[in-house]
């Protein structure tokens, strides 16, 4: 009974949950362990791409900050990063140093720090679905291609 428990616990096949409708997410973005882009999918018509990079990669200068040694921030949600213009950055680090970056609306109604967590979760989940492939070589992959995945990207976002 107890092994259900925890294997239901890391379930992460499990994208049919509905996107939080109090915000909309305008990109996500996987961050690898050198600050390498590992994907930036923009979900927005109304700003560039490029615009989405420069919010992620300004984005890992505060979170090696954040979690810089002597810093007290044990958890891996680290929350609002910062805001620029109408968007809000928010971020989330792994154990082993992957970043996810989600950019959102801040015209939107207030955001709640619970809906921000469970979509990290889900989105941690299904990276570890994605990295515990035995065909999949996280090391060789310079970008994430997998459709598995962009498909439960997309999935969390776009319902």
């Amino acid at each position: 009974m107890e092994s259900s428990s925890v294997g239901a616990a890391f379930d992460a096949t499990n994208t049919s949950a509905k996107p939080p409708s109090s915000f909309a997410v305008l990109c996500i973005a996987v961050i690898g362990k050198n600050n390498n882009p590992l994907l930036v999918k923009s979900f927005s018509t109304r700003h560039q791409e490029l615009k989405f990079h420069y919010c992620c990669h300004t984005a890992c200068d505060i979170v090696e900050e954040r979690v810089a040694p002597g810093s007290k921030n044990l958890d891996l949600y680290l929350g609002l990063l910062y805001c620029i213009e109408d968007l809000a950055v928010y971020g989330f680090m792994t154990n082993t140093k992957i970043k996810f970056i989600v950019v959102i609306s801040m015209s939107d109604a207030a955001i709640k720090d619970i809906e921000m967590k469970n979509l990290f979760r889900r989105l941690h989940n299904q990276y570890i679905v994605l990295v515990n492939n035995p065909f999949y070589d996280v090391e060789a992959a310079p970008k994430i291609t997998s459709k598995k995945f962009l498909a439960a990207v997309d999935s969390m976002v776009l319902g």
